[in-house]
């Protein structure tokens, strides 16, 4: 398959052709631009006006608007014009459609983009099983040319953009009895619309892959540009991970998706779609791009040899390790968390405090070591039951210093980094981690692992880990380095578990904000654990070991590598939304929020309800004004249940499917 990227190991933009929308351009050598959506109903002209004005004031490019009928699409013409005479002539408004053509055909006349869900816009969704022949194939795709080209023809006329936005959960009933329900599926359903476009020579176009699991979305994009490249096409990307939620969940799982993908040079627009107020979704698109649009180089890069396949989700394959008797690392096991300490927190009295909102205590202790008068300290440290230490070794301490100290000790981790010119010392230490027990942890980089080949070879992959050295080469994006350590290991021939460090040396444009941080974590961390990189993680920007230890799982599981709290997919509000999906997201998970490995979808319309759930265990879905649909999986089980009273249905579908556990009592 033609390769999705000019480099995964430095980030080289993906060159493409320019989209104007309306007077800000998109792709070519723009910067990626920042989008988001009104919440309001598109009928009430003034509401929807006023937030279109409050998201321009905020920082926002390019404004969307639900147009899901005729008659809403025909109130884009006076908020175009409000919001023209308002001062923001030069921002474009986008319509967005799904179901009606008719609406479409409207809103072109209006707007400077119109985006159609190819998903929904000439297809009925009946999730019906049959088989298609080529020719009952080749009807529907002339059935979609006669529905699609009048919209096309159109834009062409008027100077419009259109976005192709395809939706993992909304896949026609063809799509999936061809492709299923997969990234290829998506892909494959929005190449459709475009060679209808293209027929008409018109490309004005932007694409989108979205899904509320980033490791699908990656691949979808991925996936996409390399078949674009098969045809020639240059289309710019729109990035965004739908129905990623609120809060600190929310940011993780966008930053994941959108972050990993601009680290290799994919996408030229954004949203983060987050349950919460529009204007609060800029701040961090803005943050994301700024820091990405950092690392672009135009300069060509020779091709590096990549261990891994892009296309699909595949975990390294690695051999396992027991780091104490209920924790182990390895293929079987879900990535292990390591929290950076101070000498002095374990020393203290009081035990290190927890985690919050998650039932898993702290696993690893990561702590530096600068002299054998701190190594016999540890002889008084407080290490809670069950968690394993993690000695960080300064370079002066040597084999002997530690036999002095460890030689009665319980199995630790030493960590340490190598240089080109340690052979010796790197079997020295090796010799001493398998003689008590220890298992060697080494920092090292690509380029240093190849000068220590001989000895790794000689020495075998007993009870090593590999990680990236801090002081290694800052050349490329942090995510490249790690994938060139993973590139050299499988040259090695070693099945050796790899270690995700997320540290001030791995941070893109770092700042004193939590979000900042927060954002460096998802890229790097998040972005490995969806290429199937990781057996242990740490994020090591954190001063608070708590604050640490929440932000690891909270990304493991916004990555999907490690369930430790229940899971919300909650899609962002907009104009069809028939409930209000901020007070209705923090209520549900006041009630269900201690259901660990549980995922719940709570939706605002139809519209992205069972498709849209993607894999959810159970969603509550607006099927009406006041009525609540409820699901489990894909299947309604309950139709329009009066919203007073879908949370007690709620939780006893919860109950009646075994799912349910009572909530800890509150500690005094």
């Amino acid at each position: 398959m033609s390769p999705y990227c000019v480099s995964r190991f430095q980030t080289v933009r993906r060159p493409t052709h320019e989209v104007k929308v309306g007077a800000v351009g998109v792709g070519g050598a723009n910067p990626v631009r920042i989008q988001s959506m009104t919440t309001s109903d598109t009928q009430d002209i003034a509401a929807t006006v006023r937030q279109s004005i409050a998201l321009a004031e905020v920082g926002c490019e390019i404004v969307r608007i639900t147009a899901p009928n005729v008659a809403a699409a025909q109130c884009l013409r006076p908020i175009r014009e409000q919001f023209t005479a308002a001062g923001f002539g030069h921002i474009p408004l986008v319509a967005d459609i799904h179901f009606l053509p008719s609406a479409a055909m409207e809103a072109v006349e209006h707007v400077e983009k119109v985006r159609v869900n190819p998903g929904n816009y000439a297809d009925k969704k009946k999730f019906a099983v049959r088989d298609y022949t080529n020719a009952d194939y080749d009807r529907e795709l002339q059935r979609l040319h006669e529905t699609f080209s009048p919209l096309v023809l159109r834009a062409k006329t008027l100077g419009r953009s259109l976005r192709i936005g395809t939706n993992h959960g909304s896949l026609s009933d063809r799509i999936m009895n061809r492709y299923g329900d997969t990234p290829l599926g998506m892909v494959e359903s929005a190449l459709e619309f475009l060679r209808i476009a293209e027929s008409h020579s018109f490309k004005q176009m932007i694409l989108s892959m979205k899904a509320s699991n980033p490791k699908v979305m990656i691949q979808a994009y991925r996936l996409l540009v390399a078949r674009m490249n098969e045809e020639n096409m240059h289309y710019p990307l729109h990035l965004g991970v739908t129905e990623a939620g609120d809060g600190e969940d929310g940011r993780i799982k966008s930053a994941i998706g959108i972050g990993t993908l601009l680290h290799d040079g994919l996408g030229d627009t954004l949203r983060v779609s987050l349950t919460e107020d529009s204007v609060y979704e800029i701040p961090v698109a803005r943050a994301i791009a700024a820091k990405t649009m950092s690392l672009w180089s135009t300069t060509p890069v020779a091709p590096a040899r990549d261990a891994l396949d892009p296309y699909q989700f595949n975990r390294r394959a690695t051999t396992t390790l027991a780091l104490t008797p209920k924790i182990k690392i390895g293929p079987d096991h879900v990535p292990v968390v390591i929290t950076r300490v101070t000498l002095a927190d374990l020393l203290a009295p009081n035990p290190l405090p927890k985690p919050k909102s998650h039932d898993t205590p702290h696993e690893g202790l990561l702590v530096t070591i600068s002299g054998p008068a701190e190594l016999a300290a540890l002889h008084s440290a407080r290490i809670p039951t069950g968690t394993f230490l993690v000695l960080e070794l300064a370079p002066a301490l040597t084999p002997t210093d530690l036999e002095a100290q460890l030689n009665h000790a319980e199995p630790k981790v030493l960590l340490r980094s190598f240089g080109a010119n340690e052979s010796a010392t790197l079997a020295a230490f090796a010799t001493l981690a398998r003689r008590h027990r220890h298992t060697l942890a080494l920092a090292s980089s690509a380029a240093v692992l190849a000068t220590l080949a001989p000895t790794l070879q000689a020495l075998g992959d007993t009870a090593f880990i590999f990680t990236l050295d801090d002081a290694t080469s800052s050349t490329g994006h942090p995510l490249g380095r790690y994938r060139a350590l993973a590139a050299a290991l499988q040259t090695l021939g070693s099945l050796a578990p790899l270690w995700i460090r997320n540290t001030a040396a791995t941070a893109v444009q770092p700042d004193p904000t939590f979000l900042s941080r927060l954002l460096d974590a998802s890229f790097v961390t998040g972005g490995l654990l969806c290429d199937g990189l990781g057996d242990l993680v740490s994020v090591e920007t954190e001063n608070d070991p708590a604050r640490a230890t929440t932000l690891a799982y909270n990304v493991l599981q916004g990555a999907g590598a490690r369930s430790s709290k229940t899971e919300f997919v909650a899609c962002p509000s907009c104009g069809r939304t028939l409930f209000d999906l901020q007070t209705t997201t923090q209520r549900i998970r006041a009630q269900t929020g201690h259901l660990k490995g549980v995922k719940i979808a709570i939706m605002g319309c139809i519209v992205n309800g069972p498709g849209e759930m993607a894999d959810a265990d159970f969603g509550y879905v607006g099927g009406a004004p006041g009525k609540i649909n409820l699901y489990v999986g894909k299947t309604c089980v309950q139709y329009n249940l009066p919203q007073a009273d879908a949370d007690a249905r709620l939780i006893a579908l919860i109950k009646e499917h075994g799912k349910w556990v009572e909530p800890a009592p509150a500690v005094a």
